[in-house]
């Protein structure tokens, strides 16, 4: 899912984090003698007091393509993309505890003919907001890519483990919050996704 919406940095809580449920009206709020830790980690199963806040890719970060030589924009220009293809995640919060959370980010990284090297460090970031776009908290994050002297195009599957939502109480359920992740861009680099433009190193057999 992609969606569109500016949002501030700040920091991510870090925390321990476990498995849930994702969908659905909240039931009601559940109590429990068990501890927060033991439940975060998995030793309760008590159903969540709600759903998953909604997980997305962020439309206008969700690709990079950074130019090389004279910088026009040209497929000749390409030395490497990436692309965000799928963020999923689980979470778990009983009564009054905060939302521990992880997620999964797939991605994609291609090698152009303008790249110098087979290796690149790629940054992005995960983003946890309220609905409506008021932000709470942001983090980055780094992959390093080593491409094979015959391959251009890799794949990997980042996993984050340590976000944690506060809640003020239990009437706020994950509904309420969003999970946003996208590529750390520079400014023309946004702009080049907002209009619409891309260029995609293809797999060998593909068209």
């Amino acid at each position: 899912m992609q969606l569109s919406r500016a949002l501030m940095a700040m920091v991510l809580l870090p925390a321990a984090v476990g498995c849930a449920s994702n969908g659905g009206a909240p039931p009601p709020p559940q109590t429990s003698s068990v501890g927060f830790l033991t439940r975060a980690l998995g030793g309760d199963n008590t159903p969540n007091a709600g759903p998953c806040p909604l997980m997305g890719v962020l439309y206008e970060s969700s690709r990079l393509v950074e130019f090389q030589g004279d910088g026009r924009q040209r497929y000749a220009n390409v030395a490497y993309t990436g692309e965000m293809q799928d963020v999923r995640g689980l979470c778990r919060y009983i009564g009054e505890d905060p939302i521990v959370m992880n997620i999964e980010v797939d991605m994609s990284f291609g090698r152009g003919p303008a790249a110098t090297g087979n290796t690149r460090q790629y940054r992005y970031w995960v983003a946890v907001a309220r609905r409506g776009g008021v932000p709470v908290a942001k983090q980055y994050y780094t992959v390093d890519v080593e491409f094979p002297r015959d391959q251009d195009v890799m794949v990997s599957t980042q996993r984050i483990e340590q976000i944690v939502i506060p809640r003020a109480n239990s009437d706020i359920s994950g509904q309420n919050f969003e999970i946003l992740v996208g590529f750390d861009l520079t400014p023309e680099q946004v702009e080049f996704n907002r209009d619409g433009r891309r260029f995609r190193v293809n797999a060998p057999g593909q068209n």
